[in-house]
Order: structure tokens, then C-alpha cells, then sequence
């Protein structure tokens, strides 16, 4: 691995405008579990009957607040985890204005507690919530402080919604069109931590305007034949490595 990540410092190095799109492959170094491994959330997860997915959606969670809810606390808002060498990494290219951009499949906002400013949170963030009804704005300690239970406004009633991105949700246009003009702006993507399984989130790597691509991923994807260099060890300590070269 050290020649390779030789080679991604001087990629680094040389680079500008460098764009990082990560999936939940960043996080589990955090003790987060991802979603499709064989370990993931959506093959472990069997006590409520239906499948993680289902939950995780829209329509389920205006039918069945209550199980939303329960799913939720436990799985999303039951730990506080610490950001990894990964995202600490990503933090420090960004203070070195070699990092334009982080673009992220994630919810838990690792990203920013590292230090990182520009995230660009394609599904949302668990650190926010708002009222159905009335709009109002909610911040993640209003509703973990609950500790169980369905989170209503006070002010009208409404059913609380946390600001991630359900299935049957649309993204947030204004995200979308900053990672599309981040992507189309960079010299250097690295991909980490995602299969690019999911869309519409992978399929704004089309709009990568520039010549090298770097993926930093356990498994195979659709990029390999793409990348200028491949990663299969932890994303980390590949960025953790490359970094300190700097």
C-alpha cells in the first residue's frame, strides 16, 4: 500500500480542487453500522417485522410514527460516536485549500464535528428536524431528549420529521446542484466508502469534470475500471497515510 499512497500524495499535491464522495463506508471505522454489508443495518435488523427499508420511508413513517420512532432512537440516536482518521483527514485537506468539497451519502454529521465546513449532505442530517405541519425548525436534542416516543410540535401538534431523506423523499435541490457544480469544478475525485449502489446519489459522478479518480472501497464497484487508483485497505488509514505526506 505505501507506493500507492505515495502516489495519492502526489495526486494530492499537485491537485486544486479535490472533491471527496463517501458512503457509509466512512463511518463504520466509527463504530456506525452501514447499510448493505452482510453485517449492515438492513441484513441484521429483524425484530420489527418488516425490513429497515420499509421503516425508512415515507409513507411508514406517517402510518407508524410510533415504530418509526422506536427503529430510529435505537439505530440512529442511541450512541455518540467520534469522528475517524478518515474524517479528520478530509478536515485537514480542507484547511490546506486543497479540499473544495465533501459529498456525502451519510447522516451522521461526522463530517462537521471533525472540523470539515463545506459538507454537502445529499440524504440530510439527524442533527435537525422540523414540524410536518408548521415548518417549525427542531434541533436533535429537543427530540433525543425524549428518550422514546413520538416527537410532536408543541406550538401546533404536528408530527416532528427528522431532516434526513426517506425513501419516497426527494433530494434537496439546492444540495444537488452544489455537488453537481463542486464535482464539475474538480481536478482529483476520490470516491470512499460507498458501492455507488444508490441512486440518484451515484449517478452525479457523470458530472466529474476532471482527469483523475481515486476509490478507497472494501468491495468492487462500478468506478474500478475509472480509477487512476484503488484502495481496498482502511479508508482511513489510506488518507490518514496520504496526508501526513503533505
Amino acid at each position: 500500500m505505501k507506493d500507492r499512497c505515495e502516489a495519492l500524495t502526489r495526486l494530492l499535491r499537485q491537485s486544486r480542487r479535490v472533491v471527496f464522495f463517501g458512503g457509509a463506508g466512512v463511518s463504520t471505522e466509527s463504530g456506525i453500522k452501514d447499510y448493505r454489508s452482510k453485517d449492515g443495518l438492513y441484513n441484521t435488523v429483524k425484530e420489527y417485522g418488516v425490513p429497515p427499508e420499509t421503516i425508512l420511508s415515507r409513507s411508514f413513517f406517517l402510518k407508524n410514527p410510533e415504530i418509526f420512532y422506536d427503529f430510529y432512537y435505537k439505530y440512529f440516536l442511541s450512541e455518540t460516536p467520534a469522528p475517524n482518521p478518515a474524517h479528520l483527514a478530509l478536515a485537514k485537506l480542507e484547511r490546506m485549500g486543497k479540499l473544495t468539497a465533501v459529498i456525502t451519502q451519510n447522516i451522521d454529521g461526522l463530517h462537521q464535528a471533525a472540523g470539515s465546513r463545506n459538507v454537502l449532505e445529499l440524504h440530510g442530517t439527524i442533527s435537525t428536524y422540523h414540524c410536518i405541519r408548521c415548518c417549525k425548525p427542531y434541533p436533535v436534542e429537543d427530540v433525543a431528549a425524549l428518550h422514546g416516543g413520538v416527537p410532536r410540535c408543541p406550538h401546533c401538534g404536528g408530527l416532528i420529521h427528522p431532516d434526513v431523506v426517506l425513501y419516497e423523499e426527494g433530494l434537496d435541490d439546492a444540495t444537488v446542484d452544489a455537488a453537481i457544480n463542486a464535482l464539475a469544478a474538480a481536478d482529483l475525485l476520490i470516491i470512499g466508502g460507498t458501492s455507488l449502489a444508490v441512486y440518484p446519489a451515484a449517478s452525479f459522478l457523470r458530472f466529474f469534470g476532471g482527469e483523475h479518480i481515486v476509490l478507497i472501497n472494501r468491495d468492487a464497484t462500478p468506478y474500478d475500471d475509472r480509477a487512476e487508483l484503488i484502495f481496498r485497505e482502511s479508508i482511513g488509514q489510506v488518507l490518514k497515510s496520504a496526508t501526513e505526506r503533505l
